[in-house]
């Protein structure tokens, strides 16, 4: 019997993944069975259970894969020197996430929004998968402080600004928009650099006067 490539394999693992990302961003992690899995890759249930124990194991994997998407994103943003303007950036992060995970539903409504809401809300059960969420976050507020520092290095932040909150919020409004985009999915990414644009012209009022 011929050995079958390692090409193949990963192919087979992908179409697996892709399939189960597919159906979770659907239905949900808890509305989808594997049957459910099974019928959208085509496959029998011995072919997918070579790769996945069942399951837990496949939101184990698609989990990784959202966070690690999330991760390279923001990694990148922060070795950018100077880093765009947060106006730029943020909407600049969601196009890139759209490059990377380009795949929808039957729709045309872009699937990655509704994952990442559905791997959030997984992790408020399952505290393995919470395990990984939070390092995973660290990495990612680390990545968000460099930039935030990297504007005070280039003198477009003042020193005296909490650079880590400012990560935070930064990182809150990213996901806060790829919420409402999973939700209402009418959102752009010119609307984000709008919004973020308007947010940054606000001003105290004189209180001199």
């Amino acid at each position: 019997m011929a050995r079958v490539s390692q090409e193949h394999l990963d192919a087979r693992r992908r179409q697996i993944l892709d399939g189960a990302a597919l159906c979770f961003a659907r239905n949900g992690f808890h509305a989808t069975s594997m049957q459910d899995v099974l019928k959208e890759v085509d496959l029998s249930a011995g072919a997918v259970y070579r790769y996945f124990s069942g399951k837990e194991e496949l939101i184990g994997a698609i989990v990784n894969e959202v966070l690690g998407t999330v991760r390279e994103i923001y990694e990148d943003a922060a070795r950018q020197s100077p880093p765009p303007l947060p106006d730029e950036l943020m909407p600049r992060v969601m196009t890139r996430m759209k490059e990377l995970r380009p795949g929808v539903l039957e729709d045309g409504q872009w699937m990655f929004p509704r994952l990442m809401l559905q791997v959030w809300t997984e992790t408020l059960r399952n505290p393995e998968l919470a395990a990984v969420l939070r390092p995973s976050f660290e990495v990612v507020r680390a990545s968000w402080l460099k930039v935030a520092e990297r504007y005070q290095e280039e003198g477009l932040l003042p020193d005296d600004v909490d650079a880590d909150a400012m990560a935070r919020v930064m990182i809150a409004v990213v996901q806060g928009f790829a919420t409402q985009m999973a939700l209402f999915g009418t959102v752009s990414e010119d609307t984000l650099s709008a919004g973020v644009r308007a947010l940054s012209s606000v001003r105290r009022p004189d209180s001199r006067g």
